[in-house]
């Protein structure tokens, strides 16, 4: 079987710090990933470029999107994708966090998923993963079974 590959998408170069972090979590559970830059608004086609050279991949895949204020981003690769989308949009203090809504509300039919944390996207897109790929899967059972000891540890100081 082919190796599942994440697809990181940003809508602009001012969220690679925040994919970068994802990359880094994906490591963890031995994903590959790619990180690429395209903008909903801004270059559409080349958005849609990138998504049929990666849904002619035949790999298990999964999308995860980040793109702050309008995110239009999760919603338009959801639409034109049949693989899992996990929107992971950058938290800003502007305009109260109210962003977040435009990852929240989508129109029938596009359903991207929303986690905030971005260590919390690349654990949902391994459990995703996992389904179709035994190591991963034994690497998100391993990185739970960390967290129980660091937790009981904890209890017994």
């Amino acid at each position: 079987m082919n190796k599942p590959l994440v697809v990181i998408l940003m809508g602009s170069k001012a969220d690679m710090e925040h994919c970068q972090k994802i990359a880094a979590a994906c490591r963890e559970y031995g994903l590959e990933s790619v990180l690429r830059v395209g903008s909903a608004h801004k270059t559409p086609e080349h958005v849609l470029r990138l998504l049929r050279e990666y849904e002619a991949d035949a790999r298990p895949k999964v999308y995860i999107t980040v793109a702050g204020r309008s995110n239009a981003l999760s919603g338009f690769v959801d639409a034109a994708v049949t693989a899992p989308v996990i929107a992971c949009p950058p938290l800003a203090e502007a305009f109260g966090g109210a962003d977040i809504f435009s990852s929240l509300r989508m129109p029938s039919g596009v359903a991207p998923g929303v986690v905030l944390e971005p260590a919390n996207a690349a654990l949902l897109a391994a459990k995703i993963l996992g389904l179709v790929d035994e190591t991963v899967r034994a690497a998100v059972a391993r990185s739970q079974a960390q967290q129980r000891e660091n937790i009981l540890a904890s209890d017994a100081a």
